[in-house]
């Protein structure tokens, strides 16, 4: 356990000397927050749009700033793989599964962090709009995100794992497109329904979302929270078995 804290430590020193990180996983979010705010003041009520209001709108900026959380787990992972560095903790007692842990807590907690920061920005646009936006909403969606937190993880660990420091962020790039707009973050899929929604729910970012927004709206039905949650529960779990499996994998093909 100690060695996993040590890695993990290092691991987030490292992210935090990088100024993109803070611009990315950071200030881009609130900016998204912040203008889209300022998009759905520009909307006519009677139009009856509510995807933007910020009870909508805090759930599906919080997860598409973990998109950027995955990004940069593949960016570590691919750039300590390019260099000596992890050939040379190979052949430290170091297990897999220290290195992995190591990865993956640190950018959980990262991804913790960011949704506490863009709930607060969002907090106190609600208090400027005269949206009531319940801190107790908000409270139990930062608890609800941290699946969706560790399967963005391990998509990035999995991405960082599998190709280089050139490709990763082009693939991961993919999946934040994917996980932005097939997640339901700027449009409302249920309204638009069809082929786009069945695709929509092909996949885990929707429930993502809708696991976000439920618990800001404090509404834990089963079909609002419960059963998106345990999708993402599940995906991420997958995903995380994977992302180790495929670690363990690379790990002794580059020891042999």
């Amino acid at each position: 356990m100690n060695r996993t804290l040590v890695f993990a430590k290092r691991n987030i020193i490292e992210m935090s000397r990088d100024m993109l990180s803070y611009i990315f996983c950071i200030a881009f979010p609130i900016v998204m927050l912040l203008i889209m705010t300022l998009v759905n003041e520009s909307i006519p009520a009677e139009s009856g749009m509510t995807i933007f209001r910020i009870d909508n709108l805090a759930g599906g900026v919080v997860i598409f700033g973990q998109t950027f959380v995955m990004l940069f787990t593949a960016l570590s992972v691919s750039k300590d793989r390019s260099g000596s560095f992890l050939i040379r903790l190979f052949a430290t007692p170091m297990k897999s599964g220290n290195f992995t842990n190591g990865y993956i807590l640190p950018m959980v907690a990262i991804a913790v962090v960011q949704s506490l920061i863009t709930f607060v920005v969002a907090f106190i646009i609600s208090l400027v709009v005269s949206y009531d936006l319940s801190p107790a909403g908000l409270i139990a969606a930062m608890i609800a995100i941290i699946p969706s937190a560790i399967m963005f993880t391990a998509i990035g660990l999995i991405f960082g794992t599998l190709f280089n420091q050139n490709a990763a962020p082009g693939l991961c790039s993919i999946i934040i497109s994917l996980g932005s707009f097939l997640g339901a973050i700027w449009f409302d899929a249920e309204s638009t329904g069809g082929v786009l929604l069945k695709i929509c729910r092909c996949l885990p970012f929707i429930y993502c979302t809708k696991a976000a927004r439920a618990a800001i709206s404090l509404d834990f039905s089963m079909d609002a929270f419960v059963i998106p949650e345990l999708i993402v529960l599940g995906t991420a779990t997958i995903l995380t078995v994977i992302a180790i499996a495929v670690f363990r994998t690379r790990m002794k093909a580059d020891l042999s």
